[in-house]
């Protein structure tokens, strides 16, 4: 059984890259055109072809021609199944493919958008999928558009590159089984998995001054940044919109809220991994208290703030750290 399920991943190995010579590298959007669809019967279709064949060499051999027009009715059956399997995906469109980061050891999702164009045919079980991961099926109508997530896993940190989507649909039957591969360039950055136990700094390793001041409870001025959605109006700085200037909101911090300068040395760990993984989690505990952290890698100094956006700056920068080779979503 081991023998076979290795000749089988090396054969499915083999069609893959020679799939990928005869379509060469593709760009999205793309439509899915008849040169680039493929086809074979399934295991039920199969057993329902070695059964027709059956009933025809029974009824030639009895000379039946009930046996006969029945196995010609269910051959043309077949037939008429195979076409619907096959225009399932003629001309189906991949608009857009997106993957969000994810931390190492953890599953993420691929976003796809796909579209239907044809404006009188329904697409139904289009199966999509990363790589030999598990499908995703989708319903597309008329002229409509669907969005599937697609999941993947990674195991270290780095850029992972997903060699190519698969696209396929056994509808309507069953009998046969319709399937392209899809070679877009698409990578997914991957920070360092977020473990460690030690407590964050509380010594910020920077001159006095650095914390912010004011009396307990109160707000001070912390800067602008970009307008986001879900930002309350009251918070945009308006007097700098009228200058014609960016739609920016106004941000505070609260007195009191600590300042802190993250670093390897800091993180005191027996390997580099180990150091990372423990910057991560306090990247990550860091910005759920809502303090304000910066980080410190040779070569490399990022200052402090807060915030979605520098939360994935430094986090980038710890999985980026040391330019690991770039490893691909199978």
């Amino acid at each position: 059984m081991a023998a076979l399920a290795n000749l089988r991943g090396r054969l499915r190995q083999s069609a893959a890259e020679w799939a990928r010579r005869r379509q060469g590298p593709d760009e999205l959007p793309l439509t899915l055109a008849r040169r680039r669809l493929y086809i074979l019967p399934t295991r039920a279709g199969i057993a329902f072809g070695a059964l027709v064949l059956t009933m025809l060499f029974a009824g030639l051999n009895y000379a039946n021609s009930l046996a006969l027009l029945l196995a010609f009715l269910l051959a043309g059956f077949a037939f008429v199944a195979m076409h619907e399997c096959h225009r399932n995906l003629l001309g189906l469109s991949l608009l857009e493919a997106a993957a969000a980061p994810l931390f190492a050891g953890s599953a993420g999702t691929v976003r796809l958008t796909l579209e239907n164009p044809a404006a009188r045919l329904s697409r139904y079980r289009v199966q999509t999928g990363v790589a030999d991961e598990a499908a995703v099926a989708l319903d597309l109508p008329a002229g409509g558009r669907g969005q599937v997530e697609l999941p993947i896993r990674a195991q270290r940190r780095g850029l992972q590159r997903i060699d190519r989507l698969r696209v396929s649909t056994s509808h309507p039957f069953g009998l046969f089984r319709a399937w392209t591969w899809v070679h877009a360039p698409l990578v997914v950055i991957v920070y360092p998995r977020a473990a460690g136990s030690l407590p964050l700094p509380a010594d910020s390793g920077i001159s006095a001054g650095a914390w912010p001041r004011g009396a307990g409870g109160a707000e001070e001025w912390f800067g602008l940044r970009p307008f986001r959605d879900g930002d309350s109006p009251r918070q945009v700085a308006w007097k700098a919109y009228a200058r014609e200037a960016p739609l920016l909101v106004k941000e505070y911090s609260c007195a009191g809220t600590p300042l802190r300068m993250l670093s390897l040395d800091a993180a005191r760990q027996p390997d580099i991994e180990s150091r990372l993984a423990q910057l991560a989690r306090w990247i990550v505990d860091a910005e759920a208290a809502g303090d304000r952290y910066g980080l410190e890698l040779p070569g490399e100094r990022i200052a402090a703030h807060r915030g979605p956006d520098h939360r994935h700056r430094c986090l980038s920068a710890l999985a980026l750290y040391g330019s690991p080779p770039m490893s691909s979503a199978r």
